[in-house]
């Protein structure tokens, strides 16, 4: 019992003398909501935050890293190798990647590898190659190393549709405490709520962290449409067949040849 006890006034000891984290992260995005219409051909968001001393704490560092990292709405989705068989492309392979982000952009203020340890950034999932992306393979259920040849695929095919990216000078410290990030959303984007992680890090470890959110509506005109397909599916296939049959009766008249 008095083993147990010594025990115990230790790890309290050890847990009263061990030092508590001085920062905090006061974040604040320039829009909260991006409202798609038919003109929409992109936008930048700007993030904004300041580091600031907890109650009765005072700032010594001025050494410190950021990395932002947006992701937008899981979706399931499937990789296909084509090869050339007798003079034709066929598929012969597939992979599914399962609940991954539809939009991904790790930003930061210089190379992630850089700011943290490789154990380090692997557990935070810092960059593209550390970051999870579940595959069904077979029966199971894993992660690739980042040179899989269905993820490398993958993630270049979403690099090049603009939804997946890593910036390692999108964060700008304005002065030691003060930074903003150029938060870049494409026309192609997805609708749905999207998480903005923001990590703080001092002599490659991890200070403290915090999040913010966005939103990506349809509005106007797409909106209506995108409602009525959900909501009002039979009357909305029975107006899309109609338009269908009279465009292409006004198309024969039009160009019809006497």
């Amino acid at each position: 019992m008095r083993t147990r006890t010594l025990i115990l006034v230790a790890v309290l000891t050890a847990c009263s003398i061990a030092p508590a984290a001085a920062e905090r992260l006061v974040v604040s995005l320039s829009n909260h909501r991006i409202a798609i219409t038919s003109s929409f051909v992109g936008d930048d968001l700007v993030l904004f935050g300041t580091i600031e001393p907890d109650a009765g704490k005072t700032l010594t560092r001025r050494d410190y890293d950021l990395v932002v990292t947006v992701t937008g709405p899981n979706q399931t989705l499937k990789t296909r190798r084509k090869e050339r068989v007798a003079g034709i492309w066929v598929n012969v392979d597939s992979r599914e990647f399962l609940r991954v982000p539809s939009y991904l952009a790790i930003l930061s203020n210089r190379p992630v590898e850089t700011i943290a340890s490789p154990d380090t950034s692997r557990r935070l999932q810092l960059g593209l190659d550390n970051y999870q992306l579940t595959q069904r393979v077979g029966a199971d259920f894993a992660d690739t190393v980042p040179d899989d040849p269905f993820r490398a695929a993958f993630v270049r095919l979403e690099l090049q549709y603009g939804l997946y990216r890593q910036e390692s000078t999108a964060v700008t410290f304005l002065t030691p405490t003060v930074f903003r990030a150029a938060v870049p959303i494409p026309s192609n984007v997805p609708t749905g709520n999207y998480n903005v992680d923001v990590k703080l890090f001092a002599g490659g470890a991890l200070m403290t962290r915090t999040s913010t959110a966005l939103e990506v509506i349809k509005a106007g005109f797409e909106q209506y449409v995108a409602d009525a397909a959900r909501d009002r599916g039979l009357l909305y296939g029975l107006v899309t067949a109609f338009m269908a049959l009279f465009i292409g009766w006004f198309g024969s008249v039009v160009f019809r040849r006497d």
